[in-house]
């Protein structure tokens, strides 16, 4: 399965760039440049720093984006050549890398200007190297049924995307492609020892540490490192899926208030935190990691990459990894050639990458006619996984969902006897409920004995529930009038907490010029407030089948809390 890790800690996948250059030399005349360009940060030509500050090297967003990947110069070494695991590497030292005037050099320019040159340096590199799916077939590849396509990007300053389609016309059932385990990167093969990779990974530092590491270490290489087409491609990638944008992780403030009201914007807040503790611990994978080590003996990763730079190679791996299944530990994470974001994700696909006898193969789970862009399961994840993970919104998700927390009143005097029927019916003392798209009415009865069991007072009451066996049924018609009140009123709330409305978002949406960050958050809140709107009714449809209107809701002094 497909990233069903993502419903851990970290998840995974659409794909980014490692921009990285990092240079050193003893000469103060001639300083340092280290930088890993991801979307939406940009290159600066300052050269006065060994690492490149927030304030001085990540620009405003009329600034230019260039691939720092395109900086390097040319070199007679072919990467077909270079073992892709060797121990040997040591750091590369260049001089001036920003200030050289080689015709391979990009300086800072106009928008237009950097994607008419980026087009023309990614020509004479493909001229070089030839495309991705022809160095795997010169590196073990064998004949397969995809051929790799093209086409235009949201921003038209951007070079268009690469995708995998179908070479020819498929049936289910039928192997698209075999890659072999030598162009597949996993913890086995980055830190050279399972027992090291299960050590790290039960550790402090996750699995997609690790392996943004690894490639960022390889990005400095450039054109020496074996997996220089595979970067490259993801360079060209620039984080972006086949269906949307770059994970919320790296969008601005600004425009992380396109997701005001929604739970996601806590959410990125909170894994943009877990991605901080990891780079504090990087240190640790680099002195216990012997291959790491060895490669690069003198650049400790925290005095090689800023944080900045570490999430955003964070974010590509979480963004292409694939959760690969019935492996060992240090295989479960892998990065595939020809996976994602080559292959487009969908919640209705069964398809998956999957681990065979020395390879990684796609079988394909529907026909496709030739030149029909491959899609694959992303798993059983909600829209606010898939956007925070792939950067993409799928309306049709039959996963998607919202979660509702309620909790017992700790401050009721009969808690411990609530808590005890609580847990006699499989509930805890403080409850996540998931709301399903479409299935809003089975979700709010499924709340009810929960909740009805937080409203009784009467300790007589208490008794026949706790003597009672399964789920608390209705006490009084008050009792639940007051229940349902509290429910109705929930859900208005959590509406109330957006700043726009369900037709206000419509407008939003037909608007074709629209932002596509702004599209596809449009389309999250959109869609929540349409699950939240349906569990109100659900609710105003409950207390309207009450038998008598007229009573009034029972005061309730220890109602369980939701939120």
């Amino acid at each position: 399965m497909i990233e069903k890790a993502k419903e851990n800690i970290y998840p995974s996948i659409s794909l980014f760039i490692f921009y990285s250059v990092h240079s050193s030399t003893s000469n103060p005349n001639n300083p340092p440049i280290s930088s890993f360009h991801f979307p939406p940060m940009e290159l600066c030509p300052v050269l006065d720093t060994s690492l490149p500050s927030p304030s001085r090297c990540y620009s405003s967003s009329s600034a230019v984006h260039r691939p720092l990947l395109l900086l390097l110069p040319k070199i007679s070494v072919s990467a077909r050549r270079i073992s892709p695991f060797s121990h040997s590497f040591r750091p590369i030292r260049r001089r001036n890398v920003c200030s050289s005037s080689s015709s391979d050099t990009l300086v800072a320019g106009s928008r237009k200007e950097d994607g008419k040159n980026g087009e023309a340096v990614t020509k004479m590199e493909e001229d070089e190297f030839g495309d991705l799916k022809a160095w795997m077939h010169e590196n073990g590849l064998p004949p397969c049924k995809v051929v790799l396509g093209e086409r235009a990007s949201h921003d038209r300053n951007h070079q268009p995307i690469h995708y995998v389609a179908a070479s020819e016309d498929l049936e289910a059932g039928d192997v698209a492609f075999s890659v072999p385990n030598s162009l597949v990167v996993t913890l086995e093969r980055v830190l050279g020892n399972e027992t090291v990779a299960e050590l790290l990974t039960t550790n402090k530092l996750s699995e997609l540490a690790c392996l943004a590491l690894y490639l960022m270490y390889e990005k400095k290489q450039g054109k020496k490192s074996f997996w220089y087409p595979y970067i490259r491609e993801l360079d060209r990638q620039r984080g972006r899926g086949q269906l949307a944008v770059e994970s919320p992780l790296i969008w601005s403030e600004a425009e992380l208030d396109y997701l005001s009201g929604s739970p996601t914007k806590s959410e990125v807040l909170e894994r943009a935190e877990g991605i901080k503790k990891e780079y504090n611990e990087l240190d640790t994978v680099w002195f216990m990691a012997g291959s790491l080590f060895q490669q690069y003996p003198y650049d400790i990763p925290t005095e090689a990459f800023s944080f900045e730079i570490f999430k955003q190679a964070f974010v590509a791996v979480q963004s292409c990894v694939v959760h690969l299944q019935k492996v060992s530990l240090a295989r479960r994470f892998a990065l595939v050639p020809l996976g994602p974001p080559l292959l487009a994700y969908r919640s209705n696909c069964k398809a998956m990458l999957t681990a065979v006898d020395g390879a990684v193969e796609l079988v394909v789970d529907r026909s496709y006619k030739a030149g029909e862009s491959i899609a694959v399961w992303c798993g059983p994840q909600p829209n606010s996984k898939l956007l925070l993970n792939y950067g993409f919104v799928d309306e049709d998700n039959p996963y998607d969902r919202l979660l509702v927390e309620a909790a017992l009143n700790t401050e009721d005097p009969q808690y411990q006897d609530k808590r005890m029927v609580a847990q006699r019916n499989g509930r805890l003392s403080v409850q996540t409920f998931n709301v399903y798209a479409g299935k809003e009415k089975e979700a709010v009865l499924d709340m009810l004995p929960y909740l009805r069991l937080g409203y009784v007072t009467d300790p007589s009451e208490m008794q026949s529930v706790i003597s009672s066996q399964g789920p608390v049924c209705p006490v009084s018609p008050c009792m639940e009038r007051a229940m349902l009140d509290q429910i109705a009123d929930y859900f208005k709330r959590r509406l109330a907490g957006y700043p726009t409305t369900l037709s206000e978002d419509e407008s939003l949406l037909a608007d074709g010029k629209l932002n596509p960050k702004k599209r596809v958050a449009t389309q999250l809140v959109r869609i929540e407030k349409k699950i939240l709107h349906s569990c109100l009714q659900v609710a105003i449809d409950f207390i309207d089948q009450l038998p008598d209107h007229t009573v009034s809701p029972c005061p309730a002094p220890y109602a369980p809390l939701l939120r």
